[in-house]
């Protein structure tokens, strides 16, 4: 894969390692519908992603970054994803992205050539990855501009989640998994993810909850008025396919106001 557009990308090295994607459903609650489909770093037999993650480094780091994109957009075109109305999410590496108007070249070309609408990608950055503010924000603008969507992922395990969040407004928030592991038990983690709906509700910003395993911790986030929701209940990541939804046994969800 050639990197083209600056000297920061043309100055790395290619990333050899193959790999290929799993996809997980995002489902909306409201709805009963799937809102997106993220895509998840696999190994070609289906290894798990640290096994792909471990041999990215400073210099391999952008051909990576490129190459989830590219593999993301291809194999999502092919299951019919963008068919079903719904998004494709992808993680991407702020650190990646030298030049945005640069480095987005390659993830234009790769929709335009599958018809994969702009408007139905979604890009989620993690806040547990330093990274100069001023940098993101103007990744951010730049996505915000071609119609993509953004999220912060693992909200609240990083280095400056609330700083983020006052500065960018993203379209999600994406609770990392340990705020939402037996919340339903927890006093404390309903107070805190309760605070956090609370702020994104009067912001605009949607919230989301990852790695739910229980009907319990399901049914508790309802409960504080958490719509999107993504884990094993609903749903393990498919193989290079669009897996099926389990729908919890819960009670209808009134849309928010």
């Amino acid at each position: 894969m050639s990197a083209q557009g600056c000297a920061g990308c043309r100055g790395g090295e290619g990333f050899e390692t193959p790999f290929t994607m799993a996809f997980q459903p995002i489902v909306d609650m409201r709805t009963h519908s799937v809102f997106a489909y993220e895509a998840l770093v696999r190994g070609p037999q289906g290894q798990g992603a640290a096994s792909i993650l471990e041999t990215v480094n400073t210099t391999n780091r952008y051909a990576f970054d490129q190459g989830c994109r590219v593999k993301a957009i291809d194999l999502a075109s092919t299951l019919g994803l963008a068919d079903q109305g719904a998004l494709l999410s992808i993680n991407f590496l702020p650190n990646a992205v030298y030049d945005p108007a640069a480095c987005i070249r390659l993830t234009l070309a790769t929709a335009r050539r599958n018809g994969f609408p702009l408007d139905r990608l979604l890009f989620e950055f993690t806040e547990s990855e330093r990274v100069e503010h001023d940098h993101l924000g103007r990744i951010i603008a730049a996505y915000r501009a071609l119609g993509f969507r953004t999220a912060i992922d693992d909200f609240g395990a990083g280095y400056s989640g609330l700083t983020l969040l006052a500065k960018f407004q993203p379209d999600i928030v994406k609770l990392d998994m340990e705020l939402v592991r037996d919340i339903d038990t927890d006093r404390v983690k309903r107070l805190l993810v309760g605070g956090v709906v609370s702020v994104c509700r009067e912001i605009g910003v949607e919230v989301l909850a990852e790695g739910i395993e229980t009907l319990g911790e399901h049914l508790a986030l309802l409960d504080l008025g958490i719509w999107l929701q993504q884990g094993y209940l609903m749903a393990k990541p498919g193989f290079e396919c669009l897996p099926p939804v389990v729908w919890p046994a819960s009670p209808p969800v009134a849309a928010a106001a």
